[in-house]
């Protein structure tokens, strides 16, 4: 066979299938939202409780932000950091952000302070959208902030009208920082020519309409929250912004409250959670359309919806934060798998997807190469790291257009026969927990700073299936070891809690290769030594707290329990907290809300909770949708 010839087929083949050519608007976000607001001033855009805001009374607000930054210098390529939680006054600074032509900076104020400060600092911010309560987060990043609570009395007296546009399509949006492999976060520029191809495609691809009704349940730090907040304030829908408390359990009380969304945007760890607490006569007409990503989906976690909802169309969404959320569908058909991983499909307009080998060459169907991304979402690079940009940003070969580039995502990837594509994992050490990307080699990092460890390393392990979590090793210093818990105080100092190591193992040395490195496939499983903090054992008392202790030990894959140890220091998070719930309803037929787990998190102290609530008629249980000790996050 002539291997030059078959190399032009399959290149011809590559572009061939990548051309997604389709026009798209030469405007920026706001301008469109300003159209749409023309079109429907009185509609309610913004959902937030008991209060609402049309699209005129957004617009305006966003408006008088705009002007009140443009009188402090602001306009293209400036930056603005928005440090605000989920609530009108954080759609109105990002609206009123990009309206000024500047860029903004999303920072959730739940990050530790020196991630925050960093952040800033890397940005070069000088100019701060924030509230008087987390004002104190950036003390000493030497940005202005400006509240929007109590500065609010000042920006009122700018105009409300729409300020003339200075941003064009190839200016910065935002700049979204995720985990770097360096130790330090790294921020992704995305310009507003690529925002605009995703959302215009998105509105038409996930059929959002006038009056469509979408929540917003994630941080805008998470580039997810982007599909949530944007589409539906562009076709004269409404987003409902869902408190920060409580996390997923208010997602999955809005879902209840209110059926035919427009379409939710979760992650598959939220699709596994849903699944576990609906019953399956909910599920039919809950929303049109789930749109999931964030991380490889199972086909398992569908099963639900495909039986009990099946006009609920449900479509897997890849892409990294570096080319605009997402850059590739699928959606799921009713003759497909029922188990295994669903494929990531086809690109979205504009986009092309090309998987090569090590020589930049594009690789016969079926044989697994590296995923590489060009077209209209690929950012302008990373903030401040021209290296890493130089890396990751490489030019196009393929497209035949000037300056195009490509983005080398670290993924591996096939295509199928009929041209769709399948995720098979990553190349480098970077992981998802959840739906959040994480750099390993970040955590590493930051633990190997603490004064205690000697040498460290992290992974991500599934001892049990559907139950990943990041696992610490450390090998501790002589002097003054550290226990678990002061290495997770010291991470949660440095890191969001995402990236904070569920379980923390000490090793007197670590198993090496034969070229000495790190054996990280050597690495002991977690065992209750490991993760125990009692100075004396105490064993389960009653038949109730064996039981109960044997669902503990069987979820979190230990040996032993001490019924005073907390669920969340042995590596408990949400999604197992709500297995654990629903065994619990099977073993003891007690409806227990979630909230008693993070209230009463031992064995011990939800035996006693058990025994009353079995007690008790159905009628004095309290409601299981809200509360709890912490917030629940996945």
């Amino acid at each position: 066979m002539d291997t030059m010839a078959t190399s032009d087929t399959v290149l011809s083949r590559a572009v061939e299938a990548a051309d997604t050519t389709l026009p798209m608007p030469n405007v920026c976000v706001h301008e469109l939202f300003e159209q749409q607001v023309a079109r429907t001033p009185d509609a309610v855009a913004v959902v937030f409780g008991e209060r609402q805001l049309s699209y005129r009374q957004l617009n305006e607000r966003a408006n008088q932000v705009a002007h009140y930054l443009r009188r402090r210098g602001v306009g293209p390529e400036v930056l603005v950091g928005v440090c605000l939680e989920r609530s009108p006054e954080m759609v109105v600074g990002l609206l009123g952000v990009l309206k000024s032509g500047a860029a903004y900076v999303p920072l959730d104020p739940t990050y530790p302070p020196e991630r925050l400060d960093f952040m800033a600092r890397d940005a070069g911010l000088r100019l701060l959208l924030t509230e008087r309560k987390s004002r104190h987060l950036f003390a000493e990043s030497g940005a202005e902030a400006v509240c929007l609570d109590t500065d609010w009395q000042a920006i009122a007296l700018e105009s409300a009208t729409n300020p003339v546009t200075t941003a064009s399509p190839d200016n910065l949006a935002y700049v979204i920082y995720t985990s770097g492999s360096t130790g330090q976060p790294k921020g992704a520029m995305i310009l507003h020519g690529g925002l605009v191809n995703y959302l215009c495609w998105a509105i038409g691809a996930y059929g959002l309409e006038e009056g469509a009704s979408v929540p917003v349940h994630s941080s805008i730090s998470f580039d997810l929250t982007v599909t949530s907040l944007y589409p539906p304030l562009l076709v004269g829908g409404h987003v409902e912004l869902l408190p920060e408390e409580v996390g997923a359990q208010n997602l999955l009380a809005a879902l209840r409250r209110r059926k035919n969304r427009g379409l939710v945007k979760i992650t598959p760890a939220h699709l596994e959670l849903l699944g576990q607490q609906l019953a399956p006569h909910e599920v039919a007409q809950m929303s049109n359309a789930f749109v999931i990503g964030g991380e490889n989906l199972l086909a398992e976690n569908l099963r639900l919806w495909r039986q009990h909802a099946p006009a609920t169309r449900l479509i897997n969404e890849y892409g990294p934060t570096e080319t605009v959320v997402g850059c590739c569908v699928y959606e799921v058909q009713p003759e497909d798998p029922h188990s295994g991983s669903v494929p990531i499909g086809r690109p979205i307009a504009n986009t092309c997807l090309y998987v090569l080998d090590a020589d930049l060459q594009p690789v016969l169907p079926g044989v697994a190469g590296e995923l590489y991304i060009g077209g209209a979402g690929v950012a302008r690079g990373y903030l401040n790291r021209p290296q890493l940009t130089a890396e990751k940003f490489l030019a196009d070969p393929f497209s035949g257009v000037v300056d195009a580039r490509l983005y080398k995502t670290g993924d591996l990837a096939r295509y199928r026969p009929d041209g769709i594509l399948e995720y098979l994992g990553r190349i480098d050490s970077q992981v998802k927990i959840r739906g959040y990307r994480i750099e390993l080699g970040e955590i590493e990092v930051n633990l190997a700073a603490h004064p205690g460890v000697q040498s460290c390393a992290v992974v991500a392990r599934e001892d049990e299936p559907g139950n990943r979590q990041l696992v610490a090793y450390v090998v501790p210093g002589k002097e003054a070891p550290p226990t678990a818990a002061a290495v997770k105080d010291f991470l949660k100092q440095r890191l969001p809690d995402y990236m904070v190591p569920a379980q923390c193992v000490f090793l007197d040395a670590f198993p090496l290769t034969r070229n000495g490195k790190i054996d990280r496939n050597a690495l002991p499983a977690v065992t209750y030594a490991d993760v125990a903090v009692a100075a004396r054992f105490i064993a389960p008392r009653t038949e109730l707290e064996r039981e109960l202790a044997a669902i503990w030990m069987k979820l979190l894959n230990l040996e032993h329990i001490d019924i005073h140890d907390d669920f969340f220091d042995l590596g408990g998070q949400s999604l197992m907290a709500i297995k654990i719930v629903s065994r619990i309803r099977e073993v003891f037929a007690v409806d227990l809300p979630l909230r008693n787990l993070f209230e009463h998190p031992t064995v011990a102290g939800l035996a006693e909770v058990i025994d009353k609530l079995a007690w008790l008629a159905p009628s004095q249980i309290p409601s299981a949708d809200l509360g709890g000790r912490e917030e629940i996050t996945i």
